[in-house]
């Protein structure tokens, strides 16, 4: 699933353009429908001709609600971009193409609306190459141009086409099994309690998963999922998901926070960055300036410390660190804003390298810059961390080579992994065995917690999946050694993911289910064994009793025991004629099928079937026409 933000100057019908689109009017607070402008961020969502579900975050165009804007940009797959013909370019208006050009949004449709105000074909052309030109610096460059009216409903068709050719091109939002959702709105819902809303990235989210909010740490479970109001049981990356929390009070909660698994992320007052300031910023930037920082969801005020120089002149790029006065949890390789508190206006963005570093880097110092370059790239623990999320679990041995590095960084990298607890032994007690990493784990147990959901809905009355089959299910393409699944099952089995039942898995509580007509069935069956135990039904005439699958669960179960093809008992006959074989034994050496057969009073074909059976399970041995014990 997609997502989009609108993006232009105010009262320039972004969220007139909106509720053309999907019928809905993305003004939701009573002062925005009064005063006729979006305050704060508005949600919606289209099918495109395609069929496919679009997300929509309009957010605010006037100045006044910039950091709004802000928040609504982060994690989206394309911009529309409004201009109204009747006015043309205007201040936020490049503000806001400044903002998408720093975040490097990839990709956009300009919508061109209000054409139905301009009668002119001259004036139109005008705007229209104006705005051509104030693209052509940017990555917006080539989005293509598309006049519209709200009104009349001009050119809606021509924009659809446009944001689906747009879109086919956004790639798929990778799973890296570390799932972050910057909460952008936070709200209580009758009857279901705390709700946080946002675009997820970087993974999948699960009904049931514990989740932490940070920074603040405060730990919650997903009660519900839902994108577009409809609900889901796993929620994928790149869509707009609402997340219905237990545990935790709506008035703990605030925008900019962000939800994701425990280990993910760190609470951070200080940031290393990429920064490049705008070619037309306002000012030049100065070591030491007070600013506003702004990442998806999340701001705070704090102070830029330049790196290299005292100042960074507009449209160069220098290394900076900025000290927060609030703590934010960032991730590397997120996109930030950087603006001037007073006047408000946008000096420059780019590239976070650290979102935690550990302490403030002198300036101009030469191994300062060289190892935020070579973070730039991709720090060493981060590609480690990475590489045993996405293969893991993974021996240690294995996880070093995956990452390409010389091995003595590798091995400093996986010292400081191990030391933060961003990654571990599957087994507490073997040191030297595979590791995980907690993003990593809490992918795999969800997908051995799905497996098993789907198989025990398929088939309700096994006692679970068979060991062999649940591993050739969940192993990935590189098969598991026997002692990696045992120590997955293992540990799976002590975080009460699943539960093992003799040679059976299944889901913690899971008990085989009759339906009322099956119980009845087995009651009738099991009275045809009682009333004649030693010469009991066929297999064939207990199939006209129960259906197949049900003397199958009875059998899984151990309700009834097979000997042979077509020779079957109850468990207590089974267990009685077990005992009379060892007792016989015991008493005359030796047993024959006569022998078992005259004692038990039945006949030679459920004799010589038991015999059999028992030879097979090596209780007993076959000597001549006579049976001794093993």
């Amino acid at each position: 699933m997609k997502v989009i933000a609108t993006a232009g100057h105010v009262d320039h019908g972004k969220s007139a353009l909106v509720q053309v689109l999907t019928g809905t009017h993305p003004d939701r607070l009573a002062e925005e429908q009064a005063r006729g402008m979006t305050i704060d961020l508005g949600f919606a969502w289209l099918n495109l001709p395609t069929g496919e579900a679009v997300g929509i975050v309009d957010v605010p165009g006037h100045i006044d609600f910039i950091k709004n804007m802000l928040a609504g940009v982060g994690g989206i797959d394309a911009a529309l971009f409004v201009v109204a013909a009747d006015e043309g370019v205007m201040p936020q208006t490049r503000e806001h193409l400044d903002i998408l050009d720093l975040i490097e949004v990839p990709r956009g449709v300009v919508a061109l609306t209000k054409v139905d105000l301009v009668a002119d074909p001259d004036w139109l052309e005008l705007v229209h190459e104006e705005v051509r030109d104030v693209l052509s610096a940017t990555h917006l460059a080539e989005a293509p141009i598309v006049p519209v009216s709200s009104v009349t409903k001009a050119g809606i068709p021509e924009l659809l086409a446009a944001l689906t050719q747009v879109l086919q091109a956004a790639p798929a939002r990778p799973d890296l099994g570390r799932p972050r959702l910057p909460i952008d709105r936070v709200f209580t819902v009758a009857g279901f309690g705390t709700v946080v809303t946002g675009t997820l990235v970087d993974g999948s989210l699960r009904l049931g998963d514990e989740v932490l909010i940070m920074p603040g740490e405060q730990r919650a479970r997903v009660r519900g999922l839902q994108t577009h109001r409809a609900k889901l049981d796993v929620a994928l990356p790149g869509s707009r998901v609402a997340v219905n929390l237990s545990g935790v009070h709506v008035d703990d909660l605030y925008r900019g926070q962000v939800l994701t698994y425990p280990g993910v992320l760190r609470g951070a007052l200080r940031v290393d960055v990429r920064l490049r300031a705008l070619p037309d910023a306002p000012t030049v930037i100065k070591h030491n300036m007070e600013i506003t920082f702004h990442s998806a969801a999340a701001e705070s005020p704090g102070r830029l410390r330049l790196l290299e120089a005292d100042e960074l002149l507009p449209g160069d790029t220098a290394w900076a660190q900025i000290e927060l006065r609030y703590p934010l949890a960032l991730g590397r390789g997120d996109r930030f804003i950087l603006r001037r508190p007073s006047p408000s206006n946008t000096l420059g963005g780019g590239v976070i390298v650290d979102p935690a570093p550990r302490r403030e880097h002198r300036r101009r110092r030469p191994d300062a810059l060289a190892h935020l370059e070579i973070l730039l790239q991709g720090a060493p623990a981060d590609l480690l961390e990475a590489a045993i999320t996405q293969q893991g679990p993974l021996p240690a041995p294995q996880a070093l080579a995956a990452v390409k590095l010389p091995l003595d960084e590798a091995r400093a990298a996986l010292a400081e992994l191990l030391a933060t607890g961003h990654a571990y032994p599957l087994d507490p007690a073997d040191t030297n065995g595979a590791l995980v990493t907690p993003a990593g784990w809490a992918v795999l147990r969800g997908r051995l917690h799905d497996t098993l959901a789907s198989f025990q809905q398929a088939n309700p009355l096994r006692l679970g999946m068979p060991r062999e089959e649940f591993k050739s299910r969940v192993q990935p393409k590189t098969a598991w050694t026997p002692k990696l699944f045992a120590a997955v099952l293992a540990r799976a089995v002590a975080d009460n993911v699943v539960v093992e039942n003799g040679a059976f898995v299944a889901l913690p509580g899971f008990q085989p289910q009759l339906t009322p007509v099956q119980q009845a069935g087995v009651e009738t069956l099991l009275a045809r064994f009682r009333a004649d135990p030693f010469s009991p039904p066929s297999v064939k005439q207990c199939l006209e009793v129960v259906p197949e699958e049900v003397l199958d669960a009875l059998v899984e179960q151990g309700v009834i025991v097979r000997v042979a093809p077509d020779v079957v008992f109850d468990r207590a006959t089974y267990d009685t004629l077990v005992a009379g074989v060892r007792q016989h034994i015991q008493t005359h050496g030796q047993i024959t099928v006569a022998d078992l057969r005259d004692h038990f009073q039945t006949s030679r074909k459920y004799a010589l079937a038991l015999l059999e059976h028992l030879d097979q399970i090596r209780l007993t041995r076959r000597e001549g026409d006579a049976r001794v014990l093993r």
